[in-house]
């Protein structure tokens, strides 16, 4: 038994990559499958396992991912998959970028060193390494916000009270970017839940708005439609980018059908503070968040190195 034990431990070989000229994406990751390359490996094994999960047509499949990224260039790639996907799981940051650059919003690298008492005499905001000029973020928010809000509350099909998915389902119908995340989703009739929805300007927009019209909220219709999600379906996935709240809205959720069954989180989070950004899915799995045999990895990386080569070799385009 020892031996057998062995030699199963170590029936795998480390492998060199091979490189070449003009290589493509598919075949660096194809060449990096047998190379033990710590988090290179888990990688590959995350692109193996999410391949997995959107090829099985039995599974129920959700993206979750926070809204920082949505601030760079990765917004029209991310856009581009949704149709991938069953569910999004996001934060209300999303929609305010989404929202924002859907009309021209220009969003500038900068620097993470720079000096942020001088951008704010200059009313920049940084995000990480990405800078946006004031106008073009909260001012910008509430002019498109109440665009398109007065245009749904004066449709003949208004409902005075919509769930945080169905009223970006509107907003989504109404833009006519197509590198937007709401635009895609709405053509792609896949439905964006956003449990956090009033953490930001778009938030902070309903609530002004909820003021002086006949609007209410129904954050409680969402949880329902999870719910029903979960117990509908024997067979779910998730690509998780981030923790936080989306993070933990899809696995939470899961849990009430014995766990996710397909399961990818990318995160640069350490798990020793405790925080749900740090735990990997193996934490999960003692919550009954993931099934004991599931397919799952935990990939420490940044968000945006992983998924540019992840959807490229999943080909999610």
């Amino acid at each position: 038994m020892a031996n057998d034990l062995k030699g199963s431990l170590l029936a795998r070989h480390v492998k060199e990559i091979k490189l070449k000229k003009r290589m493509r994406v598919s075949e660096l990751i194809d060449s990096m499958k047998e190379m033990g390359g710590f988090s290179g490996q888990n990688l590959v094994n995350g692109i193996d396992i999410a391949r997995r999960m959107l090829d099985d047509k039995d599974s129920y499949n959700f993206l979750s991912f926070p809204a920082d990224i949505i601030s760079t260039g990765m917004r029209g790639m991310i856009a581009d998959s949704v149709k991938y996907f069953d569910a999004i799981m996001t934060t209300c940051g999303t929609i305010d970028h989404d929202l924002a650059r859907a009309y021209g919003g220009k969003y500038s690298i900068g620097s993470f060193e720079a000096d942020d008492s001088r951008l704010h005499q200059m009313s920049i905001y940084r995000l990480g390494n990405i800078f946006i000029e004031s106008k073009e973020y909260g001012e910008a928010v509430e002019k498109h916000f109440n665009k398109i809000m007065n245009d749904i509350y004066s449709s003949k099909d208004y409902k005075k009270e919509y769930s945080p998915s169905e009223l970006l389902r509107e907003f989504g119908k109404r833009i006519k970017d197509r590198s937007s995340i709401l635009r895609q989703a709405y053509l792609n009739d896949v439905p964006i839940f956003n449990p956090g929805i009033v953490d930001g300007a778009f938030g902070t927009q309903l609530v002004l708005f909820s003021q002086d019209h006949d609007f209410k909220l129904n954050l409680i219709r969402d949880e329902l439609a999870l719910s029903n999600i979960a117990f509908d379906n024997k067979v779910t996935g998730a690509l998780m980018v981030g923790g936080g709240i989306s993070k933990h809205h899809v696995i939470w959720w899961n849990q009430f059908k014995g766990g996710l069954d397909y399961a990818v989180y990318i995160t640069t989070a350490s798990q020793y503070d405790g925080s749900l950004s740090g735990a990997r899915l193996t934490e999960a799995v003692s919550w009954g968040k993931v099934k004991e045999k599931a397919k799952y990895v935990t990939i420490d990386g940044d968000a945006t190195i992983i998924m540019p080569i992840m959807f490229s070799a999943l080909g999610l385009v």
